[in-house]
């Protein structure tokens, strides 16, 4: 499941790779950049992206056959160091229940052709912080 900065509280900290993903498709699709290299995602993100990816109607924008599916990936306190891949809405509201707080990655990634991006990171504030601001995430310290 992908998840929106609506979706959490606020929108502080959130960090849109969208202009880095169109500079990357531009210099693939002007010859000076090999497809070998922007597919080349890691065996395992492409396993996770045809089992659990949230489907979209974004075709890639490499191979052009397939549509990318969107993985969001969550880091911080308790989680393995590679992070949790979140599939659900619930699981995003219970770290928010937590004193702590995390970081949401979300990829774009193609299970055709192993095209991978990674759009936004998006905070998910504890309840320590959203209590100390009213509800809002405060500010990173």
């Amino acid at each position: 499941m992908s998840f929106s900065a609506d979706m959490l509280t606020g929108t502080s900290g959130v960090v849109d790779h969208r202009l880095e993903r169109r500079a990357v498709i531009n210099e693939y699709k002007r010859g000076r950049i090999s497809r070998d290299s922007v597919c080349d995602a890691n065996s395992e993100l492409i396993r996770a992206a045809r089992n659990l990816g949230e489907p979209t109607s974004v075709r890639c924008p490499i191979c052009e056959e397939v549509n990318v599916v969107l993985l969001t990936y969550v880091f911080g306190h308790g989680l393995p160091k590679h992070g949790r891949c979140v599939t659900e809405r619930k699981e995003v509201e219970q770290l928010q229940r937590t004193d702590h707080d995390y970081a949401a990655y979300v990829v774009e990634a193609c299970p055709g052709c192993s095209w991978h991006h990674l759009l936004r990171v998006l905070p998910i504030a504890g309840r320590r912080r959203r209590s100390a601001s009213g509800g809002r995430p405060c500010p990173p310290s």
